[in-house]
Formats: C-alpha cells, sequence, structure tokens
C-alpha cells in the first residue's frame, strides 16, 4: 500500500499513520491512535514499576560485646531481612578504647559471615569508617 493511501485511511478513519520500521523494505506502518497508544504505554509501565520489588538496605548495629545469645537474636532478624529480599549491612561499633582492639571486631565480623554464610553472600568486604566497622551481605 503507497504512503497517500495509508494516509488517506488513517484521516478517514481520524487516526494517525505510525511508521513501525522504517529501515524495512517497504517500511512497516501501522494506523493507530497516538495518544491512546502513548497512554496504554504509560499506564504498562507504571504497572510495571508498581510489580518491581525495591530492595532496601536494612542496617543492624552490634557493640563489639555482644554476648553469644544476643548475637543469635540479631542474626535471626538478619536471616528474616534476607529472606524479604533486603541487603543489610552490619555495622561494628567501637566505644572508647575499643579502638585499640580493632583485630576483635574483625574476628566478630567473620564469626558473623561464617554463622551466615548458609543464607548470604558478603557484597562488601569488611572496611572500617570511623569507629564503625561494617559489611554489606545478601541473600544467595
Amino acid at each position: 500500500m503507497s504512503y497517500t493511501e495509508a494516509q488517506r485511511l488513517a484521516d478517514e478513519a481520524g487516526v494517525d499513520l505510525v511508521e513501525i520500521s522504517p529501515n524495512a523494505a517497504p517500511p512497516v506502518a501501522k494506523i493507530i491512535d497516538w495518544g491512546k497508544y502513548q497512554y496504554q504505554k504509560m499506564k504498562e509501565l507504571q504497572k510495571n514499576r508498581k510489580k518491581a520489588k525495591t530492595s532496601e538496605l536494612k542496617q543492624m548495629r552490634l557493640g563489639l560485646k555482644i554476648g553469644q545469645n544476643d548475637l543469635e537474636i540479631k542474626l535471626r532478624k538478619i536471616r528474616k531481612f534476607l529472606e524479604n529480599g533486603n541487603k543489610v549491612k552490619i555495622m561494628i561499633f567501637f566505644r572508647g578504647r575499643e579502638m585499640a582492639h580493632k583485630e576483635l571486631g574483625f574476628e566478630l565480623i567473620e564469626r558473623i559471615i561464617a554463622m551466615l554464610e548458609e543464607d548470604a553472600v558478603v557484597e562488601q568486604k569488611p572496611q572500617m569508617a570511623g569507629r564503625n566497622l561494617s559489611i554489606t551481605v545478601r541473600s544467595k
């Protein structure tokens, strides 16, 4: 069908002639209501955005002198966050003279990683930021 004939048909129907594939031989065009088409595309994009799961970055703070039972409770909460699809930033904070024993913080982080190895993958290696030692984990 020629361009003029297609344009005449579109004008008679009161809609638009839209070129779909200009590089094809011959070029492909479609007779559609452009405003309605754009509206439907926009609604579809909004629907897809609603369905998309946004993963949050949850944060869990621990002291250096945390007891074993308290640590297990914190790990249970971390596992629950991971099940919900969130990433978790685990921070160990140092108070006062604890900064002189950073190696204890790194040992605690290694213990936590070992306890979470079935459920989580370490995304960010342990790093010191001021008085905090932190890692980021995500679910497997």
